[in-house]
């Protein structure tokens, strides 16, 4: 490993040091304002229909208004709650998510009143991990809401939310792997200054898809959003909570999404490093230019959670678990493996490494098709006949099973035609309401 420099660090003035914390503070506060609001505005556009336009100019105040409301309203509590435990959840939430950005690099150091300082709070040597640890806090508020709220429906989605956590934090953690192998060190400073001449995202493709994948899961976003799955959980975790807990519950899911789109610029887009081609300019890496870079990565990231969440519907939980445990950690095992008998081939050039992590994806795909071609022939199992209006409302039949209702009807042998296939319903016809149907 290499020893990270953090010489810059631990010299501000308690005033600097002071003005840093509450910039950070600010900037997270405006992002998820202006994330809010462009979330419903690009949702509106990729549903042809107009998002916010009534408040403000062009609904620029929307987000402003609705967190306003929101803090105004009556906060109600149900009378099975704990109550200590209710209140404290949503500081449990939103707390740790502002925590976690103290490490993250926004730009390289500059000049404050004559003094020289990193555009960072701080760093250390386990920068990296430090993410990781507050950012697992966090799910302590999630749980507890669901607990304290005295509901089945919060506990479910609490439970939920606690198993996406240790599934798919682990995956995140292995992909974190290949970037210390490479970068020889966990302080976040020091990674960003080791990807000066290639990004780790064409380095780490398979990293970089792993982390991409976990961090939507992570933070309980759409499609992956089964904590709060109106279907079958009302609202999941917050359902029992309103006015300002529920706002702060909002808040740290949007600040949660801003840190992991950050950490995935640091980690694998050359943090605040300006792109190609303006990094051919000399001053690009220089003064405040770089956090306009960072900014602009960070949004990239933003915009890809809301064109998730415009696009895929949501999956069944037991498909989401299985994505992060049979799929997502082998993977993840397999390419650290890789990474590591690389580097202990001292093989450290560009193109060897991208022609690793291409060789990587396609072996990836190729075994993948396969091991689907290969399977077990799936055995035609004969379909049962169901009565959706058996219990006197309608249900959807389950896996194997016919609905009846609309079905065209065999008068010969008064059954019904399902697949070009006479049914027997002998059991299910003693109602009469499939052939009513």
């Amino acid at each position: 490993m290499v020893r990270p420099d953090l010489s810059a660090f631990g010299h501000d003035p308690w005033w600097l040091m002071s003005a840093k914390a509450l910039a950070v503070f600010v900037f997270l506060l405006l992002t998820v304002l202006v994330a809010i609001l462009v979330e419903r505005k690009v949702l509106g556009r990729m549903q042809m229909r107009f998002g916010p336009n009534r408040v403000g100019p062009y609904g620029l105040l929307q987000s402003l208004v609705d967190g306003i409301k929101l803090a105004l309203k009556e906060g109600l509590m149900p009378t099975g709650v704990d109550k200590p435990l209710y209140l404290l959840a949503p500081i449990i939430a939103v707390i740790p998510a502002f925590m976690a950005f103290a490490v993250i690099p926004m730009g390289p150091v500059v000049s404050v009143f004559g003094h020289h300082t990193p555009l960072q709070l701080t760093d250390i040597s386990v920068a990296v991990l430090y993410v990781l640890a507050v950012t697992s806090i966090g799910v302590y508020g999630i749980v507890l809401a669901g607990w304290a709220s005295g509901s089945t429906y919060p506990l479910l989605g609490g439970l939920r939310s606690s198993a996406q956590v240790v599934s798919y934090e682990i995956a995140m953690g292995l992909s974190f792997a290949a970037v210390f192998l490479c970068a020889g060190t966990m302080s976040t400073s020091a990674i960003v200054a080791a990807q000066d001449g290639t990004w780790y995202v064409f380095l780490l493709l398979p990293s970089f898809l792993v982390y991409v994948t976990a961090m939507v899961g992570e933070t309980n976003r759409a499609p992956f959003d089964l904590p709060e799955a109106e279907g079958e959980l009302v609202g999941g975790f917050h359902t029992e909570y309103s006015s300002l807990k529920f706002a702060m519950f909002m808040l740290a899911e949007y600040v949660n999404m801003t840190t992991v789109s950050a950490l995935a610029t640091t980690l694998f887009l050359g943090g605040w490093r300006a792109p190609w081609p303006l990094s051919m300019w000399e001053g690009s890496n220089t003064g405040w230019w770089p956090l306009l870079w960072f900014t602009a990565k960070v949004w990239t990231f933003l915009f890809l959670f809301i064109w998730l969440r415009a696009t895929l519907p949501r999956l069944r939980y037991d498909q989401f678990m299985a994505i992060g445990w049979k799929l997502l950690i082998p993977i993840s095992l397999a390419w650290i493996m890789a990474v590591a008998t690389l580097r202990s081939f001292d093989v450290n050039g560009v193109f060897p490494m991208i022609l690793a992590s291409l060789g990587f994806l396609a072996v990836l795909l190729i075994g993948l098709r396969l091991g689907r071609a290969r399977g077990e022939p799936e055995q035609e199992t004969p379909v049962q006949p169901f009565d959706p209006m058996a219990g006197g409302f309608p249900v959807p039949p389950l896996p194997g099973q016919a609905s009846l209702a609309g079905a065209p009807w065999d008068e010969e042998f008064d059954m019904p035609i399902h697949n070009g296939k006479s049914l027997r319903i002998d059991a299910v016809r003693t109602s009469g309401s499939a052939h009513d149907a």
